[in-house]
């Protein structure tokens, strides 16, 4: 018996499909796009009231020393604005005194600023007869500094 040749298969050219479109785009890009707009929406809201925040923090510190009639008096109403401030980061902190309230005040602050520097006239700032108003300027250049830090994490 003898063996006949297999008959050859006559095959066709494989011929890819068409690529699907780019638009419209599958139902799960949807999604994603839909996630990420939600995303930008609540980063972009929570920027613009934290700035927002920051404005109306500087503004009531500015408008509270422009109240002050005297240098003297802005001393007093910068020592009661950190004071208030620092409440946020320690409830007993308003109660410190002299070098422990400056030395409170310096915590974390590069270059320390309270101590030895414009913000120490804060320990008998408001209690001398008379303050050199270039001082109150640097202390309240310091000051602010230091209260819109620790306001913001209120």
């Amino acid at each position: 018996m003898k063996l006949q040749p297999a008959p050859t298969l006559q095959l066709k050219d494989v011929h890819p499909g068409v690529a699907p479109d780019w638009w419209p785009p599958a139902p799960g890009w949807w999604l994603v796009l839909a996630v990420a707009a939600l995303l930008a929406l609540w980063l972009g809201t929570w920027w613009l009231r934290r700035q927002r925040r920051r404005r109306e923090l500087a503004r009531y510190f500015d408008q509270a020393l422009a109240r002050a009639a005297s240098p003297l008096a802005q001393v007093a109403a910068i020592s009661e604005l950190l004071r208030r401030a620092a409440r946020n980061i320690d409830p007993a902190a308003d109660r410190l005194q002299g070098e422990a309230w400056l030395a409170f005040l310096d915590a974390g602050m590069k270059p320390p600023a309270f101590q030895h520097r414009p913000g120490a006239l804060l320990v008998d700032g408001a209690f001398r007869p008379a303050v050199d108003p270039a001082a109150v300027d640097a202390l309240r250049v310091v000051a602010r500094r230091r209260y819109l830090q620790w306001m913001r994490r209120a």
